[in-house]
């Protein structure tokens, strides 16, 4: 599985692969020549190959669902939901 994490996660690439996963940061990418400084130019080089995006950008996470591009959009719900459930071990039994 390929994934390709966004500038704002740049990072979490190397933690991926310890898990087996073949990560790709967009931020490495552009110091390697790249041309991926535009959100289209992200959603394309995931699509031609075959990637998901990781991303907290609203913007590029429309545009991978109105594309069926794969996307693992971080926004505020998703976080909210997370922040919920660490709370929720600390409830009182």
């Amino acid at each position: 599985m390929k994934i390709l994490v966004d500038e704002m996660y740049d990072g979490i690439d190397t933690k991926l692969k310890e898990f087996g996963y073949q990560a790709f940061s967009v931020k490495k990418l552009i110091a390697e020549g790249k041309k991926l400084s535009s959100d289209y130019s992200v959603i394309k080089y995931a699509e031609e190959n075959g990637m998901i995006v990781v991303t907290e950008d609203v913007e590029i996470g429309k545009a991978c669902k109105e594309n069926d591009i794969r996307c693992v959009l971080l926004d505020n719900e998703t976080i909210f939901k997370i922040i919920l459930e660490e709370l929720s071990k600390y409830k009182e039994r």
